[in-house]
């Protein structure tokens, strides 16, 4: 068996053939060491044996728990030899037996037939949402005050394709008063809208009094998108880069609460995501042409990126730099700046409030890194 002829999975000592047969499809096989023998076993075919990568993951998995059950009494025994005698902790054993049994009933008797990794992402997930919920506790509270004062509030959630937008607006509203709050993604302009004022379609969604609306991209397409993809003249880019900053400032002069976040995220991992929507039956509806043009034009976006970032921030309105490699820590600080945003009644202060400076970013440190590297 030449392992030139497979391919490693993701799955360590999981390989594939590379070319599949006619007749039996592809190879799975498990090879790995254990004190320093080698073993090697063919798993089964995906036609024959109608395998799927899960399938041989489990199959693996019995094959090394056989390797190691067969070989732990030669290890009872050469123990024995060296140190003449063995004891058996029985407290460790009721202990052992304690967890195995609590385990089983957390994720049920045939628990050990599910990949591993599913299982530990659904947990890592469960921990992530209960940290969430004590902020989310919190954004209702700030709802309650914005009702109560009658005051509104836009929050901007800008970034690149896959930088996690959408998700953190899930997270945000997920317990949220829906009668208080707007979630605004508009699409393209029709031919009325090209004709008027470029921000009076976004006008018309503004909040009134007591209520939050976020948008899903906002007027900041016309800083990046439009103008890298020919939707604008340079003279209306120049337009609206020069008049952005007094509309903002004028917004928050008349008692708007104005939070702009920007997720950024770094160029390989907008990769691994773009590649995940396309393997991903679940994500594949979420993978657009224009996707497949943001690492192309990677350099592109960069610049305007840059320029938006340098000209658009101002002491009323500034910029939130989000970094978003790591989902839920982005989301963490997203919520964490929007209610430091607002002095609301009854704020728990047991909690954290403090911004973890790896993940929020201020502009400042995200242009200083963009002029050594385009990765953001």
């Amino acid at each position: 068996m030449n392992l030139s002829d497979f391919e490693k999975t993701n799955y360590s000592g999981l390989y594939v053939s590379k070319v599949a047969h006619p007749t039996f499809g592809k190879k799975y096989i498990a090879r790995f060491q254990h004190e320093k023998k080698r073993y090697v076993k063919v798993l089964g075919y995906t036609k024959k044996d109608e395998l799927t990568k899960k399938m041989a993951l489990n199959l693996m998995q019995k094959f090394k728990d056989s390797i190691l059950i067969s070989n732990e009494p030669k290890k009872i025994i050469k123990e024995k030899v060296e140190n003449n005698s063995m004891s058996i902790n029985n407290d460790e054993i009721i202990k052992l037996k304690e967890e195995n049994k609590l385990m089983k009933e957390i994720l049920g008797e045939d628990f050990s037939i599910h990949d591993p990794e599913v299982i530990k992402d659904g947990i890592q997930k469960l921990y992530e949402a209960e940290e969430l919920k004590q902020y989310q506790i919190e954004l209702i509270k700030l709802q309650n005050y914005l009702e109560n004062e009658n005051k509104r509030m836009i929050i901007l959630f800008e970034g690149r394709d896959a930088s996690g937008k959408g998700g953190a607006i899930r997270r945000i509203t997920r317990y949220m008063n829906n009668k208080h709050y707007r979630v605004v993604a508009l699409g393209k302009p029709t031919e009325t809208q090209k004709n008027q004022w470029f921000l009076q379609r976004y006008i018309e969604h503004f909040p009134t009094g007591g209520e939050i609306v976020l948008f899903d991209r906002s007027w900041y397409n016309r800083a990046m998108v439009e103008p890298i993809f020919g939707f604008c003249t340079p003279e209306e880019h120049e337009i609206f880069m020069e008049d952005v900053v007094n509309f903002e400032q004028d917004l928050v002069r008349q008692g708007m609460i104005l939070i702009k976040l920007y997720f950024s995220v770094s160029k390989e991992e907008q990769k691994r995501r773009f590649d995940r929507r396309i393997n991903d039956p679940l994500r594949q509806w979420k993978f657009s042409e224009v996707d497949m043009q943001a690492q192309e034009l990677w350099g592109e976006f960069s610049d305007k990126k840059y320029e938006m970032l340098r000209r658009t921030n101002s002491r009323s309105a500034p910029w939130h730099i989000v970094r978003s490699d790591d989902k839920h820590k982005a989301r963490l600080e997203a919520l964490k700046i929007i209610l430091n945003s607002v002095d609301y009644d009854g704020r728990n202060y047991a909690l954290d409030f403090q911004p973890n400076e790896k993940v929020n970013i201020s502009v400042q440190k995200e242009l200083m890194q963009m002029r050594k590297s385009q990765d953001y």
